[in-house]
């Protein structure tokens, strides 16, 4: 299934995740390791959130902004991915890294707070 051409989002989704698709396709084996990267790639994303979330302590004024900030950081990569990834197909192995990108992009924010303001 192709997108329509005539939109930017269709002409990234057509470049770049075609071959991915086809790659995917070939074998079992490529399929398994794309859902394995998916889930590694999920579960370093939650433990970086909990573990930054722990090392910063109980809610105050200021780590109450950072968590708010971190929401966003969430939101907004959520967003960005279901504008780009494909929705025809594949779409349960995207949501996967959808929320993996999100968590890790999250868990970089919150490492880098963490480093300028703890420590």
């Amino acid at each position: 299934m192709k997108m329509n051409d005539d939109s930017i989002t269709g002409k990234i989704t057509n470049t770049i995740f075609e071959p991915l698709k086809i790659w995917a396709e070939e074998s079992n084996s490529n399929w398994n390791m794309l859902i394995g990267i998916g889930f590694v790639l999920l579960v370093v994303g939650i433990i970086m959130l909990f573990v930054y979330t722990l090392k910063m302590g109980k809610g105050d004024e200021r780590t109450g902004q950072i968590y708010l900030n971190n929401a966003v950081i969430i939101l907004f990569v959520i967003i960005l991915c279901d504008v780009i990834f494909p929705k025809e197909y594949m779409w349960q192995i995207f949501f996967l890294f959808k929320y993996a990108i999100a968590f890790i992009a999250s868990g970089i924010y919150l490492t880098v707070r963490y480093k300028k303001d703890f420590s």
